[in-house]
């Protein structure tokens, strides 16, 4: 049987820093309120030059780098995100053609904030049914263009990011152990962008009535949350046959400091085996788990070996988790240069267009425009 073995993680966030006390200068707030209520003291926010996509090839340029795999060897590639370059093509595959990739499949994943969890299921499932042996899942986010900077209740939650993970098949147990992945759709009207799809298609109305914002009822998403991370965590600890005494660190989506909390509380656990870092980046959905693991990682707080569990929830309503045994870089693998390979990429999509327009001009650019 093959295993699905983390053996690369990274993670990129913009440049940008907003304070609470900047808020402040925006929003009817202030620095005490936000700490009190959220725990986040700033957010990285993206600038014009940074997109969905280009945060995430960062962070999977990293990855690779720390997995020491090149992207030609890529099979599968997942975004999960809820803020996407389009509506298609995906943002998975303008990543994919970015890092020159050239045999990877490539689709996005929405699950909103829970979306990492079940990109990370999916493709460990890809890996244990044998049909792929390697695969760079990618939770990435520009939050901060879909978010109302007149709406207090909502602009102080979030941030952009990306983290990234990168998974190879052994036949040594270990990896991704077990996971939970559940849904409950009548509580969808909680956590919504309610413009832009098929129920309300973009007009200059739904852009006016601020359809195309996050829209949030928070103290029901907070209930919802407290009662799901803690059940959800002991029910992948149970499936991976482990014990509470088994976990070295609780890795929670970084929504809340309360939240987390609560899931503590709920646990019996103290605060010392969470990872959390929502003080720094706030809440950066898909990102935010990876991006909490590469640090806690960096931090010596994961050791080769050690069993983890990744816990979140998002709008759906979603919420999902997953019992990990740590792993690292495998010990063959030799060191790799990730930038030259994009540098190809570049030039060969360069190559790839200019070849479709000769294309087009020798078959006729325009005579019948149907597929």
């Amino acid at each position: 049987m093959a295993y699905a073995h983390i053996t690369g993680w990274g993670m990129h966030v913009p440049k940008k820093i907003l304070t609470n006390d900047d808020l402040a200068q925006m929003v009817d707030t202030n620095d005490e309120w936000i700490r009190e209520r959220t725990g986040i003291h700033q957010r990285h926010i993206a600038d014009k030059s940074d997109t969905t996509a280009s945060l995430a090839v960062e962070a999977a340029t990293h990855a690779l780098r720390m997995a020491k795999l090149p992207p030609t060897e890529l099979d599968l590639i997942i975004v999960a995100t809820s803020s996407p370059e389009y509506v298609f093509p995906s943002t998975a595959s303008i990543v994919q053609d970015q890092l020159g990739a050239e045999t990877a499949g490539a689709f996005d994943l929405s699950a909103a904030c829970t979306g990492f969890i079940y990109a990370l299921n999916m493709a460990t499932q890809a890996i244990r049914s044998e049909q792929i042996k390697t695969a760079l899942v990618i939770g990435s986010e520009t939050l901060s263009r879909i978010v109302d900077w007149t709406d207090r209740s909502t602009c102080i939650l979030f941030g952009d990011g990306a983290g990234a993970f990168v998974l190879q098949a052994s036949d040594e147990p270990g990896g991704v152990l077990s996971a939970v992945m559940r849904s409950d759709g009548s509580g969808g009207n909680l956590l919504a962008i309610p413009g832009g799809g098929s129920v309300n298609p973009a007009s200059s109305q739904t852009v006016l009535d601020g359809l195309h914002f996050i829209h949030m009822n928070g103290n029901e998403v907070f209930r919802f949350a407290t009662r799901v991370m803690a059940a959800a965590s002991r029910e992948a600890m149970e499936k991976a046959g482990l014990e509470m005494d088994d976990i070295a660190l609780i890795v929670p989506h970084q929504a809340n400091y309360r939240i987390i909390q609560a899931a503590a509380r709920g646990l019996k656990l103290p605060m010392e085996r969470f990872a959390v870092n929502v003080h720094k980046y706030g809440n950066t959905s898909t990102a935010s788990i990876p991006i909490a693991v590469c640090e806690a990682a960096e931090q010596g707080m994961l050791q080769s070996g050690d069993n983890t569990v990744m816990v979140g929830f998002g709008a759906g309503l979603t919420w999902g988790s997953l019992a990990v045994r740590w792993t690292g870089p495998f010990e063959e693998a030799k060191p790799i240069k990730v930038r030259p390979y994009r540098r190809r990429a570049w030039l060969r999509s360069v190559l790839r267009r200019i070849w479709r327009f000769i294309e087009g001009l020798v078959w006729g650019r325009g005579k019948d425009s149907s597929a």
